[in-house]
């Protein structure tokens, strides 16, 4: 029986309405590395992830993945009111961070603030409505 020491997490799911469009979103625009991209039985399996972390992978996952028909349509409801998950990633200068997503037409939550915890960070939000925050830790 596992104590939970030996665990390592190795995905995440983020829920999307379209993969070929979060696939622009997440390698094109945010710079995520493609990890895999093949059919399976059911859809398809599309992750990306942070260059420097090879070990964590983002699954771009449809409604349509979820192979349990109650979950499915709890999946699909929550897309159609803005999925909601959240990712958080550091970054070397949120304001340039910032700059490049909003200069893209990235839908702005929060511009750069900076925290008393020592870091500044601003927030975004996908296509899907899923948030994204980018952190900097400061010196």
């Amino acid at each position: 029986m596992s104590n939970g020491k030996d665990l390592a997490l190795t995905h995440v799911g983020v829920l999307v309405g379209d993969q070929d469009k979060a696939l622009e979103f997440y390698r094109d625009l945010l710079g995520l590395e493609l990890r895999q991209d093949m059919p399976f039985p059911g859809g398809r399996w599309l992750t990306v992830g942070p260059a420097g972390q090879p070990t964590i992978e983002f699954l771009l996952e449809t409604p349509a993945m979820v192979p349990d028909d109650a979950a499915r349509v709890a999946a699909e409801s929550r897309l159609n009111n803005g999925a909601a998950g959240m990712l958080i990633f550091t970054t070397e200068s949120a304001d340039d961070t910032f700059a490049r997503l909003r200069d893209a037409g990235v839908e702005v939550t929060q511009e750069p603030i900076t925290q008393p915890y020592g870091m500044r960070d601003c927030g975004f939000r996908d296509p899907w409505g899923n948030h994204l925050r980018f952190s900097q830790v400061l010196g």
